[in-house]
């Protein structure tokens, strides 16, 4: 059987200097997915919804008139403001089947996770949006894995971290989306940003 073509990440880390936060995906899902050419693209995924209730108490803050899209400048505003740095766990994947699944994700190259914290030098948190995020981050760092919706501590390179496992913003994911922002909203109270 042929082996699945090797993928690599389509989009640069986005890095505000100033981010405290570093969220980290798996990887993007294909692009006839995406409704944008930024991070969480594909309707399908509620992250820029969640963080819409959250911060504007509108889930629906972040889509285009239409509600076919997401509109990338307001979210990369939103997280420049906020200083919320965002990549993926993985730098090149295969699929192993058609679709966005983690499952399905082999990570080929995983991302340098140390690199990216020394270019964020006011980090003082990660957070992981999926169980195979979660994974990948812990075959670098030295972390215990934290339930879903808490967060476990660790020292990165002298400085005081912590870990936030969040549930999945896939609708794969079997959780309503009030639900999933309430753990969000724990998490981001607790690093003082909401």
């Amino acid at each position: 059987m042929e082996q699945p073509l090797v993928e690599k990440h389509p989009l640069a880390p986005f890095l505000p200097t100033q981010a405290k936060l570093l969220m980290l995906g798996s990887f993007p899902p294909q692009k006839k997915r995406w409704s944008m050419d930024f991070y969480y693209p594909n309707l399908n995924n509620d992250m820029w919804r969640i963080v819409g209730m959250l911060f504007f108490d509108n889930k629906d803050y972040f889509l285009n008139e239409s509600r076919k899209a997401f509109c990338a400048d307001p979210i990369i505003h939103f997280l420049e403001q906020r200083g919320i740095a965002i990549f993926d766990t993985a730098t090149s994947i295969r699929r192993l089947q058609d679709n966005a699944s983690d499952k399905f994700l082999e990570v080929v190259e995983p991302t340098d996770i140390a690199r990216l914290l020394r270019e964020l030098p006011q980090c003082k948190a990660i957070v992981t949006t999926g169980q195979k995020a979660t994974d990948t981050l812990r075959q670098q760092l030295s972390v215990a894995e934290p339930k879903v919706g808490d967060f476990s501590e660790f020292v990165f390179e002298g400085r005081a971290m912590r870990l936030y496992r969040m549930p999945s913003s896939s609708r794969a994911y079997p959780l309503a989306l009030v639900k999933k922002a309430a753990a969000y909203r724990i998490m981001f109270q607790d690093l003082q940003m909401l």
